[in-house]
């Protein structure tokens, strides 16, 4: 069994209706699941077979411009899970897409997207502060993480 200090973090399980998110992010492009029906068009994620408004199987990848705003965050104390005890105290953000508000995604706010989990006091982090999508490699995976827009 690994110890806290090489144990690995969370990655993302990906299925075939998400694969393209990360397919995506791994060029670094964040874009969400958009209904393809043209009376519909409204964006959803996660990803999904079929469009819960107006329930057509037809969709497309919407590459979106990277922004939001955090809407809500969570600082465990302590770490839920042992790999996570070295860089507490760190955070999870959901954000609430600047150009797609019903999607929110959930990710870490970093100084950097290479940046450690805990390179973001928790006393800087506001609900409503302006994000910007980055992209850093998580055991193999590409992920999105977030910087502030200000910082």
């Amino acid at each position: 069994m690994a110890d806290e200090k090489t144990a690995p973090l969370l990655t993302p399980t990906q299925d075939d209706d998400g694969a393209p998110f990360w397919a995506y992010a791994a060029r670094g492009e964040l874009r969400v699941q958009t209904c393809a029906d043209p009376d519909c068009g409204e964006p959803r994620f996660p990803p999904r077979p079929c469009c819960p408004h107006c329930h057509s199987f037809d969709s497309t990848w919407q590459k979106t411009n990277g922004r939001g705003r955090i809407w809500s965050y969570v600082v465990p104390h302590p770490p839920l899970l042992p790999a996570y005890a070295a860089q507490a105290p760190y955070n999870a953000i959901i954000v609430e897409l600047a150009d797609a508000p019903r999607i929110r995604l959930v990710g870490n706010l970093v100084t950097s997207a290479d940046a450690p989990l805990d390179s973001v006091a928790p006393d800087r982090i506001r609900i409503g502060a302006r994000v910007q999508a980055v992209f850093t490699d998580v055991d193999g995976t590409t992920v999105p993480r977030w910087v502030l827009e200000r910082p």
